[in-house]
């Protein structure tokens, strides 16, 4: 979405979360895996909801990334917020590239709630797929609000960075952890971090996406408020307390350790239901596919128990996914999915 034409053999993708910037540098070869991964914690109100509300502090926090890490200068960055518009449409079937593009621009004025000259679209095809009126083109548009896609072209650009393209961070998700052997199933994605990002897709590319706000970072706020903690240490204790261990066997201060696993708990049924309305949306959409299990991934798989907890609230099994690393840094591998996927256009 959004590239240039021009491609360069080294691109490091970029993830842009709330809560902090993950860059990787991956190898892509039938499946992702990082090389050189970096993860810095993003002070509070840079980005808000997944949008830059500070170009300038962003640009710093990435020149320093990027400096200290020695990372190529070439990247490809992700959106999430709820103000993206991503629909899917079924267009009689189109063989010609540019009839098919020429097609969706004509249809897009009709689904896209957002002036037209204010907005950056672009879309991806899906192939031809049977629905009850015979085969169609299935396509995903993609619409973005252009002074939003500008704020963060300029972050990059005052970092000293080359902009080889935009993605949706949701499609650089799939495809850092699509597993090889998908085929036509439809699966449930899930990053939470400082937003929830959630997606379906199967073999043949994302149906659905939406993010939303709140995610892990409105339990480490809450936590932080009623505890008067800093939020690195509600963080800390989170991970400590987790959903699995008894509350008597966990060491620290009894009431403190309670009032830690109330909040996980209260943000595992908070972040079940947005996942719940993401996917019943999803479900109402004409043609949508069944989805039976889900992949869960972002800084709240450090917290033990977070995934099982979830599964029980979605009635839905739902697995931990992890990019593999095997190269230089020590971030947290659940930290660089979306920026891993994000740095490669496929996973051939």
């Amino acid at each position: 979405m959004f590239k240039k034409k021009q491609r360069s053999a080294t691109v490091v993708g970029l993830d842009l979360d709330p809560s902090h910037i993950a860059a990787a540098e991956v190898h892509a070869n039938g499946s992702v895996s990082v090389k050189k991964g970096a993860v810095v914690a993003l002070r509070p109100g840079v980005l808000r909801d997944g949008e830059a509300t500070d170009p300038s502090a962003l640009a710093d926090a990435l020149r320093e990334l990027f400096a200290e890490h020695d990372l190529p200068k070439r990247v490809r960055l992700g959106i999430a917020n709820q103000r993206i518009v991503v629909r899917s449409l079924d267009l009689p079937v189109i063989e010609d590239p540019k009839g098919l593009a020429a097609a969706v621009q004509a249809e897009a004025p009709d689904h896209i709630p957002m002036p037209m000259d204010e907005a950056v679209i672009d879309f991806q095809s899906l192939g031809v797929v049977q629905t009850p009126a015979g085969p169609r083109s299935r396509v995903v548009i993609v619409a973005v609000r252009r002074e939003m896609i500008d704020r963060l072209v300029s972050a990059t650009r005052e970092a000293g960075l080359e902009l080889e393209g935009i993605d949706l961070a949701a499609f650089g998700m799939v495809r850092a952890l699509a597993p090889a052997s998908a085929g036509d199933e439809a699966v449930l994605y899930v990053n939470v971090a400082g937003l929830t990002n959630v997606a379906v897709a199967n073999g043949s590319g994302c149906l659905f996406t939406r993010a939303a706000a709140g995610g892990l970072d409105a339990a480490v706020h809450t936590l932080s408020e009623r505890r008067a903690l800093t939020q690195e240490h509600a963080r800390q204790w989170m991970q400590h307390v987790g959903l699995l261990t008894p509350l008597e066997d966990l060491e620290g201060d009894a009431e403190l350790v309670a009032a830690t696993r109330a909040a996980l708990e209260e943000g595992v049924h908070q972040l079940a239901d947005t996942v719940r309305n993401s996917l019943n949306f999803y479900r109402m959409q004409e043609g949508a596919e069944a989805v039976e299990r889900a992949l869960l991934t972002g800084p709240v798989l450090a917290i033990p128990g977070f995934a099982d907890k979830l599964s029980e609230q979605l009635r839905l099994p739902v697995e931990p996914a992890f990019v593999v690393v095997d190269g230089e840094g020590d971030a947290d591998p659940a930290r660089l999915a979306v920026a891993a996927g994000l740095a490669v256009e496929d996973r051939v």
